[in-house]
């Protein structure tokens, strides 16, 4: 059974400062700004930016010792995740796992907006980090 995505949700941006960078989105490019949310059990903040067809994350650490902390350290502020929207984020997993795909989330879990999300491995996915979401 072939799963059913309903295109682009998001990309998420991992930044030091949410502040620093929100001015060029916002101000500058235009984006609508939707607020910012607080991920406790991710340790992290997200500003959701919407550009009409999909959003834009700021992603920025509320702890040294999240995961979004260690991506900075190693990389630096810039891109650190795209988003695709599913139905039925249970079945997704299952049918990647089926098929020998490696997650980084085997069940789905409660993201921003409080939307059921999953990641994919990157090393799955030519290096770059997947999120599925519901």
């Amino acid at each position: 059974m072939a799963n059913k995505i309903n295109g682009l949700d998001h990309i998420g941006i991992a930044v030091k400062s949410i502040d620093a960078q929100l001015r060029l989105y916002k101000d500058l490019i235009g984006l609508e700004f939707e607020g910012i949310e607080e991920i406790a059990e991710q340790k992290v903040k997200a500003a959701i930016l919407d550009t009409g067809d999909a959003k834009i994350e700021l992603i920025e650490p509320t702890t040294d010792d999240s995961p979004i902390s260690k991506f900075l350290d190693k990389k630096g502020d810039g891109l650190h995740h795209i988003a695709i929207a599913v139905e039925n984020i249970e079945s997704v997993i299952e049918n990647l796992m089926a098929s020998g795909v490696r997650m980084i989330d085997e069940k789905p879990r409660i993201g921003a907006h409080n939307k059921k999300i999953a990641f994919i491995h990157p090393k799955a996915t030519g290096g770059i980090l997947v999120e599925i979401c519901e």
